[in-house]
Formats: structure tokens, C-alpha cells, sequence
């Protein structure tokens, strides 16, 4: 499908609001993710009142756009169709614009993008004028936003549960809306839910009350009065409670989870002050985290006030408290600072995972840093390998032209972009003077979208006395090549010794040397040393069935209840062809559905041939219980037809 901008349109013969090219005839941006154009027309706010029904599994309310016009009305000439509103499976019942009845259609139905919403305005606008635009919907059952659990896949197999997850393009799925990260806008929300659940949202928490259509239910209120985009409105519905860990924040979770939370996120407000620290004031108010049922498909999401995080960062050792240091960081890149569109998305997350970074430098140290730095470039070889070095998707600013975002996540806009960054900063100084760029760079965009561009340009602005150090850097290999970076930075190797070290025994070792591995040989590892040890040997030929064997007979790595500790050993064990590891990697790949740990186990018993069909079996057997996009993507990597996937 083509990329066309959104117009509004007027039923006057004298022409519509929105068009392809201005009155100037310039050519208007578009996001290739979406039907909105964002230089002609803005959503300003939102007002949501929803009805969250559980016995149907949809989302039933009206939307209030306030929608501000960029531009005078167009000639009588402009006749063309352009699409408006993003929607993606919604049923659409009425429209109206301030209070009056309009007519509107829906396109086609395009794969990823959805169906676009033209709404007919009864009325002219001029550049400056507001209306406000109400649309009745209903949602899908099988809304990609939305997944519905039974209470038998929560903690307390007692009550239901729902959480969205809207990033990339799915919050027209639950919203009907322009949904692209170019455009920012306040909400507000009323959501109708059964007594017995609590309703939390990304959101300031605004009161609740009794619902007065029906008193068994209650209205649970928000409100989010700094601009944001859509992808990140967020909402949960469960059997909630919380627990204060901070003066400005809460963790929420099933009560099965809640007290562990609490203790694994308590250094929260620590991270948060370092975070204002370097990056300057949290504008958002509250910070709140809610651990998420196991089927979550990320590791955290950084929705504003409440940060989503999986049950699987509850290891018991704060050995990943950086997921909460990297959604914490995401307050300022990403949240603050935006994407303009999706082929942009190293501006968010290279940007986060270097604050990140920066925020374990100062907890931990410079050697921490580095050594997290290391990881992360294995990380990124790894991504490169599953793509291969000459897939487009592995440039750091992909083209997405008729690309799905979902099919391109993946660690090279955290890692690629990670590793530029720290680049500059070696050129431009070190990490003090290039973190002073990132400061002044998130109070110059903050509250707006930014393109590459935007931001090369600010550096070499910021950087003027430096221009001729930013003139030798090859910018075309870094942003528009596919495969590894053209430098590979040198990290310092203190705290990774060891394990390299111990990576190259095991690598070297020849049968008759097993005996000489025993349990010392890790007592004085931390797990995120652990964590690369498996790293390193993950990168290079599988081991020989006897030695991951007598691994687990001297490290018992089995018993290990840290989440990427036994997602690296299980891989390194089918690969191997470990027979008996196979069932464990199955199982870990669908008790919980962080797509990190999901799609890779699947892969590699999918990959061990014996066992292709058995890998394609429990994936056929659990995709009903798995999120939309988790069950999409590793139905792609197992060559399961999609069309046959069913939906929950």
C-alpha cells in the first residue's frame, strides 16, 4: 500500500483539510507503520471511556479526539480519498464531530497496518481551529494489543486478567487513532471494570467510583497530562495490589508476586535520582512498576507512571535490575524524546541503553559498564547471525516501506546504536563530555519526535569546535549498512577475564581433562559473570555432549532459577544435542513469553532435527495461551502457517 498522509474531509464541494501535497505543493511526511501524516493535523488530547468486558473478551467505549488543523482548507481541485484515522480490527459504530453526526468509511484491510478511517467533516477548518471527533467502537477478540488471560494463566487462578502491549503499531487495535510516534497528546480515562479487579494505565491515578449503570462494577479514573504518543497508552485489569517502595512509586502485581517485587525493586528511587542526575527532572510524576503475568512478551515497557516488567526479571539476586534501569532511562529517550517513526527506533532505545549504562556507571562502576558493554555486543553478533549480515533490517535506520515492525525488533537499535554512541564518546572526549551532549540533546527535543537527521544535526552543533573529529566518522557504514559496525569499540576486559578464561578451558578441554573442572570454578563469579561465561561459549562451536554434561554434573546449572542464566545453558545444552535438555528448553519456552527467551529455545530445538517436529508440536499445542505477537513471530520461525494459528 502506498504511503498516504491523513486528510480530513469536507462534505463542502470546496474541498478537504488534508492532502497529499500543501498548497505550496511540497510533499507532506507519512510514516510507512501507519495511514496518519503529521504535518497537517494533530490529535492534541484524548478522552477514553471504556467498558472492559471479560465474559466476551472485548473493550467496548468511545474515543474523543481533540484534533487541531496545521493548515488551511485546500482548493475545490483536491478531490482524492485519503485515509485518516488508524484502526486495525475494530468494529465502528458511530461518529460524530463536535456532537454532530458524520459520515465516515473504512478502507481496505491492509496485512499489518490495519484498516484505515476516513471521517467526513461536516464543516471547513482553518489552520489553528479544534474539533472534537467521537468514535463509538468495539474491539476484536483478537485484538493485537489485548491479551486476555483465564484466571488458570494468572498467579492466583482465581480472577481474569488483561494488559496491552501497543508498541509498535497496535494501539489502533485497542484505540482508534493516529497512531505513529510523531504525534504527541495528552488522555484522560474512564475505565469501567468488574468489582472484584483493579484498573491501573500509564497514567496518574485519578480516584474511581461505583460504576451508576452498574453497581457491580467500578470506574477507575486517569489522567496523563504530559504529551505522549499512542504506542505508549497502556492498560492492565486483574486481581491487583501494591506495595509502596519509594516516595514516588508503587509496584503492582498479583499478591503472589508483590512482596518479592518489592524487595527486587527496591532500589528504584536510587536509579531514579541517578537517572535525574544525568539526564535532568522526571517530568511524569509518579513511577510505578507492574510485574506482569509470565506471558508478557518483552522484558520491561517504559509506559509512562507505570512501567511494565516481566515475572522473569524476579531472580532473587538483582542481577537484572538493569531491565528497570533501562525502562527508568526510557523516561527521558523515548517517552520524553521520541522516534519519529519506527525506522528511527535506535534514537530511542541506542539512547536508553547508553543512560542505562551510564546509571550502572554510577551504581557499579566504569568496569560495570564496560563489561555490560561487552555483553551487549555478543548480543548484537547474535542478532546480526539470525538476520544475516546482508538483511536491511540490520542497518541501524531501516527502510520499513512495507515492512512490518514486529518483524524487525530486535537488539541491533539497542546494541548498533549503543555502539555508536559510545564511539562519539571515545572521540569526542569520554563519557562525561559526550553525557553532557545527551543532556542537552533530550532538553532540546524534549516533549517532541526526532528523525536521525535531527539529531546529527544537534550533534554537530553541539560538537561545532569538534566538527572535523564528526567528518571522519564513515556515517554511511554505521546508519545505512547492514551487518556489525564498521569500528568495534575496545571495551575493557577486567571483569570479563575471568570468564573468558573459563569459556576457553571448557573450549579446549579434551575428554580426559574433564576431572579437572569442579564447583570452585564459579563460586567467585557474579551472575552476570555466569551469564557471560555462557555467553562466550554460546559463540562459538557447540561443546561435545561429555563436556556440557560434566558442566552440569560440577556447576549443577539445572538448579539455576536465574532466567538468563538458564536461557543461555539450555540453548548451549540442545546444541550440543543433549537429549534430555530438550523437554527443559521446551518447557522454559512456553511457562513464561518473553520473546528474548521464547524464540530462541524454539529455534534451537527446532533446529535439532530429531527433534524439528516435537518443537513444532508444543508450539501448536501452547500458541492459544501465548500473546499475539509472540505467537506470530515464533509461528514465522518454525514455518507454521500463520493462517492457522489460532487467536485467543
Amino acid at each position: 500500500m502506498s504511503r498516504c498522509p491523513l486528510r480530513w474531509m469536507s462534505s463542502c464541494v470546496s474541498g478537504c483539510l488534508l492532502s497529499v501535497l500543501g498548497l505550496s505543493g511540497r510533499i507532506k511526511m507519512s510514516d510507512p507503520c501507519s495511514f496518519a501524516s503529521f504535518s497537517t493535523c494533530l490529535t492534541k488530547h484524548l478522552n477514553l471511556l471504556l467498558h472492559v468486558d471479560f465474559n466476551t473478551h472485548v473493550i467496548r467505549g468511545k474515543v474523543q479526539l481533540t484534533v487541531e488543523a496545521l493548515e488551511d482548507r485546500f482548493s475545490v481541485l483536491v478531490t482524492c480519498t485519503v485515509p485518516t484515522l488508524d484502526t486495525r480490527d475494530l468494529n465502528i459504530t458511530s461518529v460524530s464531530v463536535n456532537q454532530q453526526p458524520t459520515r465516515f468509511t473504512l478502507g481496505s484491510k491492509h496485512s499489518f497496518k490495519g484498516t484505515p478511517l476516513d471521517i467526513t467533516l461536516p464543516f471547513d477548518l482553518s489552520r489553528g481551529q479544534q474539533v472534537i471527533v467521537e468514535v463509538a467502537y468495539e474491539t476484536s477478540q483478537s485484538a493485537s494489543a489485548l491479551q486476555w488471560l483465564t484466571p488458570e494463566q494468572t498467579a492466583g487462578k482465581k480472577q481474569a486478567y488483561l494488559f496491552s502491549q501497543c508498541q509498535a503499531h497496535h494501539c489502533r487495535s485497542m484505540v482508534p487513532c493516529q497512531d505513529t510516534p510523531s504525534i504527541k497528546h495528552t488522555y484522560y480515562a474512564q475505565v469501567s471494570v468488574p468489582k472484584d479487579l483493579v484498573a491501573v494505565m500509564s497514567a496518574v491515578r485519578d480516584g474511581q467510583e461505583v460504576d451508576p449503570q452498574d453497581s457491580s462494577r467500578i470506574i477507575y479514573r486517569f489522567r496523563q497530562p504530559v504529551a505522549m504518543p499512542s504506542y505508549l497508552i497502556a492498560i492492565v485489569v486483574g486481581a491487583l495490589e501494591s506495595r509502596e517502595i519509594g516516595p514516588r512509586s508503587r509496584v503492582w502485581s498479583e499478591k503472589e508476586f508483590v512482596d518479592k517485587a518489592a524487595i527486587e525493586f527496591s532500589e528504584t528511587e536510587t536509579m531514579l535520582k541517578t537517572a535525574e542526575d544525568l539526564a535532568g527532572p522526571y517530568v511524569w510524576g509518579q513511577y510505578d512498576i507492574l510485574v506482569l503475568p509470565p506471558s508478557f512478551p518483552y522484558g520491561g515497557m517504559e509506559n509512562p507512571c507505570l512501567t511494565f516488567a516481566t515475572p522473569t526479571v524476579l531472580a532473587g539476586d538483582k542481577s537484572l535490575s538493569g531491565v528497570i534501569a533501562h525502562e527508568i532511562s526510557h523516561s527521558w529517550t523515548g517517552n520524553l524524546v521520541t522516534n519519529r517513526t519506527w525506522e528511527h527506533f535506535w534514537l530511542n532505545e541506542g539512547h536508553t541503553v547508553y543512560l542505562e549504562r551510564m546509571i550502572g556507571r554510577c551504581m557499579e562502576g566504569e568496569q560495570f559498564r564496560q563489561f555490560k558493554a561487552m555483553g551487549g555486543w555478543k548480543d548484537l553478533q547474535d542478532s546480526v547471525n539470525t538476520f544475516g549480515a546482508d538483511n536491511p533490517l540490520t542497518n541501524l535506520v531501516p527502510s520499513l516501506q512495507d515492512v512490518d515492525p514486529d518483524d524487525a525488533f530486535s537488539s541491533v537499535p539497542y546494541e548498533k546504536g549503543f555502539a555508536l554512541l559510545y564511539h562519539l564518546e571515545e572521540l569526542l572526549g569520554g563519557p562525561e563530555v559526550f553525557m553532557g551532549f545527551v543532556k542537552s540533546y533530550i532538553q532540546r527535543f524534549a516533549y517532541s519526535s526526532v528523525t536521525t537527521d535531527d539529531w546529527k544535526n544537534y550533534l554537530f552543533t553541539y560538537f561545532k569546535d569538534k566538527v572535523d573529529i564528526l567528518n571522519k566518522v564513515d556515517w554511511n557504514a554505521w546508519m545505512f549498512t547492514p551487518g556489525m559496525p564498521p569500528v568495534k569499540p575496545k571495551y575493557d576486559t577486567t571483569l570479563a577475564d575471568a570468564c573468558i578464561a573459563l569459556s576457553q578451558r571448557w573450549i579446549k578441554a579434551k575428554d580426559q581433562d574433564l576431572n579437572g573442572f569442579g564447583e570452585s570454578d564459579v563460586k567467585t563469579l557474579s551472575s552476570h559473570q555466569l551469564i557471560e561465561f555462557l555467553s562466550l561459549l554460546l559463540q562459538e562451536e557447540p561443546l561435545p555432549l561429555t563436556h556440557v554434561k560434566k558442566m552440569q554434573e560440577v556447576y549443577n546449572l539445572n538448579a539455576s532459577t536465574n532466567s538468563e542464566i538458564r536461557f543461555r545453558w539450555l540453548r548451549l545444552c540442545v546444541r550440543s544435542k543433549w537429549e534430555e535438555a530438550v523437554p527443559l528448553a521446551l518447557k522454559m519456552a512456553t511457562e513464561q513469553g518473553r520473546m528474548k527467551f521464547t524464540r530462541p529455545l524454539f529455534r534451537e530445538v527446532f533446529t535439532f532435527e530429531k527433534y524439528q517436529e516435537e518443537a513444532v508440536r508444543v508450539f501448536v499445542a501452547h500458541r492459544a495461551a501465548m500473546h499475539p505477537v509472540t505467537s506470530g513471530l515464533v509461528g514465522k520461525d518454525l514455518k507454521v502457517d500463520a493462517s492457522s494459528t489460532a487467536r485467543h
